[in-house]
């Protein structure tokens, strides 16, 4: 490959309006669907979570897939903390579990459960900021929460929003002939 080509082929791969980032299952993020620069938002738990269960988004909406990740919690009762500013938009129980919905702006939303919390929608919420705590029950007897993230009614890989998830592009150290 020639430089202008390697160059061209570098800079394709590090753009950030390349196709998009495959994901654990192999979907690619469309570009409409951008995420932020992962420096911007923050992991929920701390210390920096497992991942147990990994984005395996359906390829209908009305299919069964897992719309999220299930990151490990240090212990039942961890605190969860809002990933990036935003506000509280529902506080209240799913079937059985109890729900915070953050919206951070621009279509945006963050989902966490079963996570309790005595924040109400409206309550403005940083970057960091306690939302509550992880109950147990999720992941059976291991500690942990479901994290979602959506764009109006599309589901995203919440790992893309703290992690860069672009492929590695491997590249020569030195131009070969010709």
């Amino acid at each position: 490959m020639k430089i202008p080509a390697l160059l061209a082929v570098l800079f394709l791969a590090l753009s950030p309006v390349a196709a998009g980032a495959a994901g654990p299952a192999g979907a690619a993020v469309p570009a409409r669907a951008a995420v932020p620069a992962a420096a911007a938002w923050s992991w929920p738990l701390d210390p920096r979570p497992a991942v147990l269960r990994t984005f395996d988004p359906p390829p209908k909406p009305w299919l069964s897939g897992h719309r999220g990740v299930d990151l490990r919690a240090a212990h039942d009762g961890a605190p969860v903390t809002s990933p990036a500013a935003g506000t509280v938009s529902f506080v209240g129980v799913v079937v059985d579990r109890p729900v915070i919905t953050i919206d951070h702006g621009n279509g945006l939303r963050s989902s966490f459960e079963p996570v309790q919390s005595g924040l109400l929608p409206g309550a403005a919420v940083a970057k960091g900021d306690i939302l509550g705590s992880s109950r147990p029950g999720h992941c059976g007897p291991i500690p942990c929460i479901h994290w979602g993230v959506r764009r109006g009614g599309e589901y995203l890989n919440p790992l893309a929003f703290v992690m860069d998830l672009r492929p590695s592009v491997l590249l020569p150290l030195e131009p070969g002939p010709g």
